[in-house]
């Protein structure tokens, strides 16, 4: 056997017995086989879980879960409501037959329960909200409380997308955009802030109408009361569907002029109505028109937050289709009222990108006429 030597300042060591370099030689490669064998374990662990995860069906994930349905108002209002009447229906549209529970979270302008949703809300297809349909333009206008991305949100759909309305009684004998130009058109309004102000008020800065918008009324009745008197000759910002539900009869005896409709696109039943966009006499007043249009896209939208994996955000847009086309729903949601007309995820994700993408010139003069200051009050 070769004996070997250590060569040191004090001469030659003494060289190793046989039995140590044996004993070396099995503990290095005890250790290397211990090391393999821990990788291998590893690994294997690894591509295990990662096939586990690959394997959980949105049916399976969803399976014995509680779905929370954030509602930005308070109970009985509107989009509580129209929640409440979803989630009788939604979960068996669901893969797994999850159960859905309407929270209520208002406050903060609707902002408390929008930046909940997009900051501290589990991502994981379990908490999804209806919120107000105008934080893509309430975020594009740097409005106050605003901390989100809208982009970043997972759209769902919406429903109760339906045009709205600026019109005038018949015997105010406007009929035209012309006449609109030409004299002096009172309106009733709720207030600056409100629809049956902003869409008037805009078409007076941005194509010279002449709307006189009384500011004060506490809601449609109070306003429809006003015309019925002579008081105010018409006003703006009311769906066409609500005036379908609640003023049947001044549409059957043309009581009422529609001058002009807000909304993507010309409704049913308003075919020969333009649209508010329509209005504008160049590019840059139809841009303005239509991105203070916009919130009407949405209806009343649902959405979870960003990175819901993408199976399970599939799996609730194809639920909430289905459920805007269950016969049950549809009898439910008649019943009570609520706007029938729907808008896909997919829908609103585009819309929602294209208001964010205004150019910021068009959205200064359009941050113009949503805040014009104040406005004369009924008397």
């Amino acid at each position: 056997m070769q004996i070997l030597h250590d060569q040191t300042k004090e001469g030659i060591a003494e060289a190793p017995t046989p039995h140590v370099i044996y004993k070396e030689k099995n503990s290095e490669e005890l250790v290397m086989r211990g090391i393999f064998r821990l990788s291998w374990t590893i690994t294997a662990l690894l591509t295990c879980s990662s096939q586990s995860l690959k394997a959980e069906t949105p049916a399976e994930f969803f399976r014995g879960k509680t779905i929370s349905v954030i509602a930005s108002t308070a109970a009985g209002g509107p989009y509580d409501v129209a929640a409440r009447v979803l989630i009788q229906f939604m979960p068996k549209h669901i893969p797994g037959n999850p159960t859905l529970v309407v929270r209520n979270m208002p406050g903060g302008g609707h902002m408390r329960a929008t930046n909940y949703l997009y900051s501290q809300a589990p991502k994981d297809g379990t908490t999804f909200a209806t919120l107000v349909n105008s934080i893509a333009v309430h975020q594009a206008v740097g409005g106050a409380g605003a901390m989100y991305d809208a982009r970043r949100f997972s759209w769902i759909g919406a429903i109760g997308q339906s045009n709205l309305t600026v019109y005038v009684t018949a015997r105010s004998g406007i009929k035209s955009i012309a006449d609109m130009q030409k004299r002096e058109i009172v309106l009733g309004a709720t207030g600056v802030g409100s629809g049956t102000f902003i869409y008037a008020n805009a078409l007076n800065q941005i194509i010279g109408t002449k709307f006189k918008l009384i500011a004060g009324y506490q809601g449609y009745p109070e306003i429809d009361m006003a015309i019925e008197r002579g008081e105010v000759e018409g006003m703006g910002g009311r769906s066409w569907r609500a005036l379908l539900q609640e003023r049947p009869e001044w549409l059957e005896k043309k009581t009422i002029t529609i001058l002009t409709q807000v909304g993507p696109k010309r409704e049913k039943g308003l075919e020969n109505v333009p649209l508010m966009e329509e209005l504008g006499q160049n590019e840059q007043q139809k841009q303005i028109l239509r991105f203070i249009s916009s919130p009407t896209n949405a209806g009343r939208p649902y959405l979870a937050p960003p990175d819901v994996p993408a199976d399970r955000l599939k799996a609730l847009r194809a639920a909430f289709v289905a459920t805007m086309e269950d016969k049950d729903y549809l009898v439910d949601a008649v019943k009570l009222g609520l706007d029938l007309p729907y808008r896909t995820g997919a829908e609103l994700e585009t819309e929602v990108i294209e208001v964010l993408n205004t150019p910021p010139v068009l959205i200064e003069q359009a941050k113009a006429v949503m805040d014009p200051g104040e406005a004369p009050v009924p008397k």
